[in-house]
């Protein structure tokens, strides 16, 4: 795995020992860490030295959602010596590794020499700690009680997606006092599944999004993904649609020209219903629905996905213009960074355009209400 640039090599290990974890953590199941009372303290003080928050200083919770199932810590509240104890007592071995002595890794330096020091002066220092650092927990939860009712105020949604708090509403965010909007905007990313920014970006995300000019496209970014304004809302992209949105708004080369050469995939929709788009840019489904626009009988058995290459036109009414499609777009203000990476589907011509748009001549009849009959394409963990 790749080391982050900026990114101290403890931090480097942790990820890439959670990485591989995770691969193996299958959907519901839960992951069970021995992190002790004495492991809290360390947390703690690594937190505070480093100039966290509320957040920071509650230290690692007992049970927090982990990719597909939960990380959960039930030795929190015992001592290491309790556990050593109990694992001599039933002559169970364990392993030290090597690296926990070495002091150029801060928590190893804390372990070694600061936290001996506090336990001579206060023995039940790591006791102590672990209630603070529950008060702090309390206290967070407070703190998210009151971002989730602000983002319900401040957020919005997508067209076509059940999901208020997606994007935020910078005039609506403007209103809150300062304290609360850098509240809430932690709580957003940690929503949209991105890590925190430092105090340093997440202050320019206040600031300088809303400050920029009118007709700019400011992006703020760090480690952990990117923020992003249009019309007036803020957009959070992972690091993998930050590195594709990279690539719609400044291709290459390279990319424009593969794009051109007009590859698309086929579907064979009525026994494949879901379609993998890959990159993390989510699966396209055709779902039965009552009220969907998609004549289910006007689409041969095997469709083809693509992207756009440029100068794509559709009509979307019956009898209605023929439209380009970056206009359809632009209207309906998609994001520029969205936009090349639209998936369309084929037929003899195009199909649909995302879960956005369906040319008139796939769409249902007036007065057809078979379920069977009337498809609609929903796109899965689309951008945003």
């Amino acid at each position: 795995m790749p080391r982050v640039r900026g990114r101290s090599l403890e931090a480097e290990a942790r990820r890439a020992r959670y990485a591989a974890l995770a691969r193996g953590l299958r959907r519901g199941e839960w992951l069970l860490t021995a992190h002790h009372e004495d492991d809290q303290l360390e947390t703690l003080l690594l937190q505070l030295m480093r100039g966290a928050g509320v957040a920071g200083l509650a230290g690692m919770p007992r049970r927090t959602i982990f990719e597909a199932g939960y990380l959960v810590r039930p030795f929190l509240g015992e001592s290491r010596s309790t556990l050593e104890q109990w694992l001599r007592a039933r002559d169970i071995a364990w392993v030290d590794d090597d690296s926990n002595v070495d002091e150029r890794f801060d928590r190893n330096y804390l372990r070694q020499r600061v936290v001996p020091l506090l336990r001579a002066r206060w023995p039940a220092a790591a006791t102590v700690a672990a209630r603070s650092a529950a008060h702090l927990g309390e206290a967070r939860e407070l703190l998210d009680v009151l971002a989730a009712s602000d983002l319900q105020a401040v957020g919005v949604g997508v067209a076509g997606v059940v999901d208020s708090g997606r994007l935020i509403d910078l005039e609506r965010l403007r209103k809150l006092s300062v304290a609360r909007q850098r509240n809430l905007l932690r709580y957003w990313l940690l929503q949209r599944g991105l890590s925190l920014p430092d105090a340093v970006h997440l202050e320019r995300i206040r600031t300088e999004l809303p400050a920029a000019r009118r007709d700019a496209q400011p992006c703020v970014r760090w480690d952990g993904g990117e923020v992003r304004r249009f019309k007036g809302r803020l957009y959070a992209l992972s690091p993998a649609l930050a590195a594709h949105a990279a690539l719609a708004t400044c291709p290459s080369p390279a990319p424009q020209a593969a794009r051109k050469s007009g590859a698309t995939r086929p579907w064979h929709w009525r026994r494949q219903p879901r379609f993998e788009l890959g990159a993390g840019r989510g699966a396209l489904c055709l779902v039965a629905d009552p009220d969907g626009p998609i004549a289910a009988k006007s689409l041969p058995k095997t469709l083809r996905v693509g992207r756009r290459e440029g100068g794509e036109t559709l009509v979307t009414e019956s009898g209605g213009p023929r439209r380009a499609l970056k206009e359809l777009l632009r209207v309906a203000g998609i994001p520029p960074w969205e936009r090349e990476g639209l998936p369309i589907v084929f037929a003899a011509d195009i199909v649909a355009v995302g879960d956005l748009f369906v040319a008139a001549s796939y769409r249902t009849t007036v007065g057809v209400t078979l379920t069977k009959e009337r498809m609609r394409l929903v796109w899965e963990g689309r951008f945003c």
